[in-house]
């Protein structure tokens, strides 16, 4: 089939589309390749991509309408993937206005093309910043999630109630990923663990805050991509059972679903940098620090829905993971030790 994904240069984006070529599919890769992070590395995956034969790439931002039409008029893509999003809480306090652009305008630009095109099911990025203020763990897709603490998180929620309108309004299948911490190699230079990584091997002391009291659902990349190539399949269906009296938020009457994506284990960030430590051989300088505005001490997904719609298990441990990064980051980097 031939799937539209939006962000095909970032670190999720780059990985999908890869999985789906050899898969025999036709990937239509869109980015705009924003210098948010090094647009080098946006570049080198892209390059990757278009040495296997059915990707095309388009320079594209979602925020212009007609070219976001235009595009949808003449490729008529039968399902689209959008990873495309202004990405960063502490980035979202500083540069507001680069989240409505992306995230809001260029979101709705996108649900209007799909509608106009009969796209059989949308699948969206959402993400665990949403859960905001929530301490119920671990967090659950049936929970509400109205109490937001930065602009990104507003923005993502915001994405969720748009998807659920078109979906409601226009039948138009769509599904929301919330992802949790997503870590690997061709990862993100503004994650933690790729700072870590650089800063420890440079003899630079790294920035720990919350004084190191934080649990994350650290995600390996390749459990995450697949799981999304289960859930591009899995069109969702409206919930017959579903209450306006006692509202699920995670499905709908409409064809609309929510799920978490994550490890479903949540581990002590001081841990975490110990396992970075001991791949990369050396022990890290540690300046600890408050808690950052926008932040939360702790995530951990209840996958319990996407294990049972799809058979999700994320099976790669953070020993695992941490390899696999630091030998890709040596690589890439031309870095020996």
């Amino acid at each position: 089939m031939k799937i539209l994904i939006t962000g095909a240069a970032g670190f999720i984006g780059f990985h999908l589309s890869h999985i789906l070529l050899e898969q025999g599919n036709e990937v239509i890769g869109l980015d705009n390749l924003n210098d948010y992070y090094a647009v080098r590395l946006k570049q080198a995956r892209l390059t990757k991509l278009q040495t296997q034969k059915n990707f095309k790439f388009i320079k594209l931002d979602l925020a212009n309408r007609e070219g976001i039409s235009a595009l949808f008029a003449s490729e008529k893509p039968n399902k689209v993937v959008n990873l495309a999003a202004q990405a960063g809480v502490r980035y979202s306090i500083e540069n507001p206005h680069s989240y409505v652009d992306s995230n809001i305008v260029g979101f709705v630009n996108l649900l209007e093309a799909c509608r106009h095109n009969q796209v059989e099911h949308l699948v969206f990025a959402s993400s665990s910043s949403v859960y905001g203020l929530n301490t119920r763990m671990p967090f659950s897709v049936h929970d509400n999630v109205d109490h937001p603490i930065s602009l990104y998180a507003a923005t993502k929620k915001a994405n969720e109630l748009m998807a659920h309108s078109y979906a409601h309004l226009y039948n138009l299948p769509t599904t929301g990923l919330r992802f949790f911490t997503v870590y690997g190699p061709w990862g993100r230079p503004d994650m933690a663990y790729f700072k870590f990584t650089k800063a420890i091997l440079a003899n630079k002391p790294i920035d720990i805050y919350n004084y190191g009291k934080m649990k994350r659902d650290f995600t390996y990349i390749d459990d995450i991509i697949e799981a999304l190539v289960k859930v591009i399949d899995k069109i969702p269906e409206p919930n017959i059972n579903w209450s306006g009296e006692q509202p699920d938020p995670s499905s709908s009457l409409a064809p609309y679903r929510l799920y978490n994506i994550g490890n479903n284990n949540p581990v002590k960030l001081m841990d975490y940098i110990e396992t970075l430590e001991t791949a990369l051989g050396k022990i890290a300088q540690k300046n600890m620090l408050p808690m950052q505005a926008g932040d939360v001490s702790a995530t951990y997904a209840n996958v319990d829905d996407l294990q049972r719609d799809i058979g999700f298990k994320p099976q790669t441990s953070v020993e695992e993971g941490i390899g696999h990064f630091v030998e890709w980051y040596k690589n890439y980097y031309e870095i020996l030790i």
